[in-house]
């Protein structure tokens, strides 16, 4: 009863109560960005599917490397957690308005340590690319060919305004704009995440495709550039999408410092700590898979090698950890059951 007389509480000053319900309207698509974040990590952490150890992909042993491809996944990597040093030094730094500052660089540094990391194991795997649209197909790919732990290999695929959100069974429940506190929760909030994230693609390569005299497509009565779009004609654009993962997910978080965007987040009220806590848990959980990965490609031995040469602000550091906690039980759980199978 009380908690729906507090809902009912009219102020006395209307235009404050006016004033304090545009702010938190101002509010909504930033704290809708955090629930996004939250619910992918919630499902992460709470999900029960297979992990790598039983994936026939992670047992497919790959073509051995030469120096000059260890040499190139090293940088990779080093390139990757670099990045990732950076965005856990400020997270730890501090108050909450740093931490809300600095969504400048933080909200691409997320993307890109994950980007790097998802380049070396690509290389691992004779996928030696740097440009991006190739290296997010291929990683779409790999999770439909459930190269990755169950709870991360979801994704949508289908024409504009037909899309399918696959491997995510409660992903068709309307999500709510409270924080995750419950699997339907954590599936719907990601299912809708996916749509609007595939949406905006849809939206970006027919731009880029009618902005192109020689690919656009043109209609059949004028020879015109087609300005509407019907069914038909954005089923043609569907094969350059190429499924849209968790990974297109992380891409949303490249706004350029310059950006309207990002200002609206750093004026929103919202939990910025709790926002930078679940970014830095999806970002290990990614890393961590790639690590494994590129391990097993250049032997767990060189690996280790190679981890115990970093830097000195790298040295015993969440390198370390996820390759004694992650990387070593994986592989060498692995190594004796191929040792008892023989």
């Amino acid at each position: 009863m009380k908690e729906k007389e507090e809902e009912n509480i009219i102020s006395m000053y209307p235009e404050e109560q006016k004033q304090l319900d545009k702010e938190w309207y101002k509010s909504i698509p930033a704290q809708v960005f955090l629930n996004y974040f939250f619910a992918i990590n919630y499902h992460l952490n709470h999900y029960e599917g297979m992990g790598l150890q039983q994936l026939a992909f992670f047992r497919e042993v790959p073509a051995e490397l030469s120096e000059e491809d260890v040499e190139a996944v090293k940088k990779l990597l080093l390139n990757s957690w670099n990045t990732e040093y950076a965005l856990r030094t400020t997270a730890e730094l501090g108050d909450e308005s740093y931490i809300r500052n600095a969504l400048h660089w933080t909200f691409p540094q997320a993307y890109y340590t994950v980007f790097a990391s998802l380049q070396a194991f690509l290389h691992t795997r004779q996928i030696k690319t740097s440009n991006e649209t190739l290296v997010m197909r291929e990683a779409g790919r790999l999770i439909v060919k459930n190269a990755y732990p169950q709870a991360m290999s979801f994704y949508a695929s289908g024409h504009y305004d037909d899309f399918r959100i696959n491997r995510l069974p409660l992903a068709h429940y309307k999500p709510g704009l409270q924080i995750a506190g419950k699997e339907l929760e954590a599936q719907s909030q990601i299912g809708q995440f996916l749509r609007t994230t595939r949406r905006m693609k849809a939206k970006a390569v027919r731009q880029q495709v009618q902005g192109n005299a020689s690919t656009a497509i043109r209609s059949n009565r004028t020879g015109e550039v087609l300005q509407k779009f019907g069914p038909q004609h954005w089923q043609q654009l569907t094969w350059r999408m190429g499924y849209t993962t968790l990974f297109d997910l992380l891409a949303r978080l490249r706004i350029s410092n310059s950006h309207r965007e990002i200002e609206r987040f750093v004026q929103a009220e919202i939990d910025f700590r709790l926002f930078h806590e679940s970014l830095l848990d999806i970002v290990s959980y990614l890393n961590g898979i790639h690590e494994c990965y590129v391990a097993q490609a250049m032997s767990l031995q060189q690996y280790e090698a190679f981890v115990q040469e970093l830097p000195a602000y790298l040295q015993n550091s969440f390198v370390a950890a996820r390759l004694q906690d992650k990387v070593k039980p994986l592989l060498q759980d692995d190594e004796q059951q191929l040792r008892t199978a023989a």
